[in-house]
């Protein structure tokens, strides 16, 4: 499906958006359930991953295929490998035989799982036959995707012995690792983050609990671009989130302030006010702890004219595209002066803004949505805009509520 996108008649916006549950959250609560079947969730998130996630867990033997969902893929390599008599054949997307598992695999072959590859060394498809897994104790590169880490951590309290992760190196994504950490504690299972390592204890039963997840904070990051890009006054209601968010993204609300942005929490919703107008035209993030809004922060800055540069991105290049170059090419092609490393990216004031520009979103359901918000500047298409399913399938329904125009093409 192709979309056209351009604004509403009105930009000083004001509406409600409902929001559903956090991928990342619905994703380890999916995977504590079925380790311990009396917890039950509520806010699930209704996407394409937490839905691939739901039917891979009810498998027992045969192929699982997760499609595009990394999440996934990291999630049940560990859940697999850790359930004796189970024995599957983890497999997705092509892009997802081309993202590495091998630093996963190993620390799980270490533990004793019995892992093997299908096809090339280090990707999937990948061969899992379950066992009691008695080892506790290994070590991980501290730089890579957090959820080579929480994969292990989730896995952790169902192991005899537990475990102790040793993370070498300088630490990144450290919240959505203190995100599992959390929803740990929050079942009731004993565990510690003291410098490099982390430590799980075993627990065999957990009692009756509700884990309720709150919504998701990388959706939230849409709707401020769409009102630090709309007139001062704008104000949009998101729901249902919490100041003290789990969610690495939840920063948003400090780092939008740069862009005139406000962010207020009355009762279980957000308030994003525009406020005014940037007062500098740069800005410099760093966003080791939240790689996930670096598409979005980067087409708010194209679209108000700033300069940016964005460093901590490395684990941008395996993710649904590389998405450091799929930006680098995307902008370019509405004006923009920009240029991208293996880690940062850097994007210069432009004078120039091109219409009606087709968006490639190369299976990547966030270069959808970060530059929808840019159809308050100049009218835009967006390619196959039905990826934005894989988090957010109401996405272009919510869009139309604050009236911005979407036609098929």
């Amino acid at each position: 499906m192709k979309l056209h996108l351009s604004a509403p008649s009105n930009t000083l916006l004001q509406n409600n958006i409902q929001i559903t549950g956090s991928k990342s959250e619905s994703n380890r609560s999916l995977l504590l359930q079925a380790l311990y079947l009396n917890i039950s969730i509520e806010n699930l998130s209704n996407s394409d991953d937490a839905e691939v996630m739901q039917k891979g867990l009810k498998i027992e033997n045969g192929v699982v295929d997760i499609h595009h969902a990394g999440t996934a893929m990291r999630f049940l390599t560990s859940y697999f490998a850790s359930q004796e008599g189970k024995e599957v054949t983890l497999t997705g997307s092509q892009r997802m035989t081309e993202r590495p598992v091998k630093v996963l695999v190993e620390a799980l072959q270490e533990l004793g799982a019995e892992i093997t590859y299908e096809k090339n060394e280090g990707y999937p498809p990948i061969r899992i036959k379950g066992k009691k897994l008695t080892e506790s104790k290994v070590s991980l590169p501290a730089n890579i995707s957090s959820q080579y880490i929480s994969s292990l951590l989730l896995t952790a309290p169902s192991l005899k012995n537990g475990l102790e992760l040793e993370l070498v190196g300088k630490i990144t994504s450290v919240p959505y690792i203190k995100m599992t950490l959390a929803l740990l504690s929050q079942i009731g299972v004993e565990n510690s983050f003291g410098g490099n390592t982390i430590k799980v204890s075993p627990k065999a039963n957990v009692a009756n609990i509700n884990l309720v997840v709150e919504s998701d904070w990388s959706s939230a990051s849409y709707y401020y671009s769409i009102v630090a890009l709309s007139d001062v006054g704008s104000e949009i209601t998101l729901s249902a989130y919490k100041s003290s968010s789990l969610q690495g993204d939840s920063v948003l609300q400090e780092l939008y302030t740069e862009f005139g942005v406000e962010t207020q929490f009355v009762g279980n919703t957000v308030v994003l006010r525009k406020v005014e107008m940037p007062k500098e035209q740069k800005v410099e993030f760093d966003l080791s702890n939240a790689p996930d809004i670096a598409q979005t922060i980067a087409v708010t800055c194209f679209g108000l004219g700033m300069e940016c540069h964005l460093t901590g991105l490395h684990t941008l290049k395996i993710k649904e595209t590389d998405r450091l170059e799929a930006l680098h090419t995307e902008l370019s092609k509405l004006g923009a002066s920009i240029s991208v490393t293996d880690k940062d990216l850097t994007l210069n004031v432009s004078n120039t803004l091109n219409v009606d520009v087709a968006i490639d979103t190369y299976n990547d359901h966030r270069m959808a949505m970060a530059f929808a918000p840019l159809a308050l500047k100049t009218p835009l298409f967006v390619n196959d805009a039905e990826v934005v399913s894989k988090s957010y399938p109401d996405f272009w329904r919510d869009l139309e509520k604050l009236g911005f125009i979407s036609k098929s093409v």
